[in-house]
């Protein structure tokens, strides 16, 4: 019971360690925001969509589900700052299994509904272009 109450005082004065995690890089922030705005790219918000983004952030980058909501209000903040090209531009210089990953992610959000509406295809695109990664490498998993 103390433990808890001092894990609430904790975050009161030092916030999520989700968010802090995600503020405090700025690759991680630029690619979730890109997965959310291929979760926005067909103009709705699916369940399925959500859930993979919810996978995505715990299995690849550590992000607990009870930190979800304080991400999603940050990259909502953040995106007004950051256009999909800057967030793009980002991964430019990264090596390429890391920009593959990217291409695997939104790939993952784009056909989570089982629906592949022609914005979904075209930010995919996109961004593969602008990361010289083949379209085959978006639906493979890295280091095939």
């Amino acid at each position: 019971m103390a433990s808890g109450l001092l894990a609430q005082i904790r975050e009161l004065f030092e916030g999520d360690a989700g968010v802090r995690k995600v503020a405090g890089d700025p690759i991680l922030s630029a690619e979730l925001l890109l997965l959310f705005r291929m979760i926005l790219a067909d103009g709705q918000v699916s369940e399925t969509e959500m859930t993979a983004f919810r996978r995505i952030c715990r299995d690849s980058f550590g992000i607990g589900e009870e930190s979800m909501d304080g991400v999603i209000e940050y990259l909502h903040d953040f995106g007004y700052e950051t256009s999909g090209t800057q967030a793009i531009e980002m991964f430019r210089g990264l090596d390429i299994e890391r920009r593959k990953l990217l291409a695997q992610h939104m790939a993952e959000i784009a056909k989570a509904d089982s629906q592949l509406a022609e914005n979904e295809v075209r930010l995919l695109r996109r961004t593969l272009d602008v990361l010289g990664i083949s379209p085959v490498d978006a639906v493979k998993p890295a280091g095939e």
